[in-house]
């Protein structure tokens, strides 16, 4: 299969689970201003690096977020420029320098058609699970709500496999907001390991094959060896 054919075949079923944390664990958003700067920064690069984010979430600390790239090659650079952008930003606000990350950002590759709505799913509960809110819909600082009450946050793009959840937007925030309870404490393991990509065997075996490609420099994903 010629090596373009073969790019386009991962690509399109290549996912990225991103997450970073601030130094030492500290804060990295101390007020409201802080989290939609942020997500304006995110919804900058966005448009401009053509990222489809489908699913995200801002804690005090860290951040989640799952997306696709058109070209997924680029995602260290822009990750890089979105990183300088709020330290630069929280530097001259709050009078500080140094490191405000703990490292560079740490990239899981996922399998779209398998593990994208378990990956969703970890993510949005983040907030429940730290107890910073009983539903995931009520964190403002995440992509639950655009799902379950269907509110545009200029930043989130609609799953692609949303629709599966029922034939009418709002049987789909329903029964969204009911997968959203049904978390199984297993899942936790599968996407805090972030040095594991999450895929089927045929999936993984591509990832090796074109990993020059997809694995970014920046928090490089290692990879299980597949047995045949």
């Amino acid at each position: 299969m010629p090596y373009s054919a073969r790019t386009y075949q991962i690509s399109q079923s290549l996912l990225y689970h991103l997450f970073n944390r601030g130094n030492g664990r500290s804060e990295i958003y101390h007020e409201t201003e802080d989290y939609y700067r942020f997500i304006d920064i995110l919804r900058t690069y966005s448009e401009q690096r053509k990222l489809k984010i489908y699913h995200w979430v801002l804690m005090p600390n860290h951040y989640h977020l799952l997306l696709e790239l058109e070209a997924p090659k680029e995602i260290s650079k822009v990750m890089a420029g979105v990183g300088r952008s709020y330290v630069h930003y929280h530097n001259r606000k709050y009078n500080s320098s140094g490191h405000l990350f703990q490292d560079r950002f740490k990239s899981q590759a996922v399998e779209k058609n398998l593990y994208l709505l378990s990956c969703a799913r970890y993510i949005e509960r983040n907030p429940v699970e730290a107890h910073l809110t009983s539903s995931s819909e009520e964190y403002p600082y995440s992509s639950a709500a655009y799902y379950c009450l269907g509110e545009d946050d200029g930043l989130t793009k609609e799953c692609p496999l949303f629709t599966t959840f029922g034939e009418t937007p709002e049987t789909r925030r329903q029964n969204y907001r009911e997968f959203l309870k049904e978390f199984k404490p297993e899942e936790d393991k599968l996407f805090m390991n972030m040095e594991k990509p999450r895929g089927s065997k045929e999936f993984i075996r591509r990832l090796i094959k074109e990993g020059s490609v997809f694995a970014p420099r920046n928090g490089r994903p290692k990879v299980e060896k597949v047995v045949a």
